[in-house]
């Protein structure tokens, strides 16, 4: 049973932490675009990106489940802590910084009614005049970057613990 939350741990971990990853991978690229290009670029991201987004949360499950059937005081055990806090802190990251920035994205964007109803979380009216585009841009693309260093701390640290 423990071998098995392992693996499925750390692939969902690892899913996790790859698309955080591919987006820090085309950050070089996506700052020298235009706006017209970068918004068109941004709307390809939210199909696939939120299916696999489903796996972080399931990652965060999975991995507080692995912390509890650990056994306490020893490495194994504090590595998958800090793998949790490094995997939570990731997805806090998306909800403060990175959410609230996909709402501006993907504003006038033809999608599901899930589609809808996820990016609708916390959005807000706009009021005055529309946000600096590369004001939003910055705040995603670094976003991304500190999500995948946290992602790639996470499932380092979960590989080390299993690897215990």
């Amino acid at each position: 049973m423990l071998v098995v939350l392992q693996v499925v741990t750390a692939t969902l971990v690892s899913i996790t932490m790859a698309l955080a990853l591919a987006h820090a991978l085309e950050f070089p690229g996506k700052m020298r675009l235009s706006e017209t290009e970068y918004r068109t670029v941004q709307t390809i991201y939210y199909p696939g990106f939120t299916i696999g987004g489903i796996g972080e949360g399931l990652a965060l499950v999975a991995l507080l489940g692995l912390v509890a059937l650990t056994p306490t005081g020893g490495a194994a055990f504090w590595l998958s802590v800090a793998a949790f806090i490094a995997l939570a802190m990731m997805h806090g990251v998306y909800w403060v910084l990175i959410h609230p920035v996909n709402n501006f994205w993907v504003e006038g964007v033809n999608m599901g009614a899930a589609g809808r109803r996820f990016f609708g979380i916390g959005a807000t009216g706009r009021r005055g005049e529309p946000p600096d585009w590369t004001v939003l841009r910055d705040r995603w693309e670094y976003s991304h970057v500190i999500r995948a260093g946290l992602g790639l701390t996470s499932q380092t640290m979960l590989v080390t613990a299993i690897a215990l």
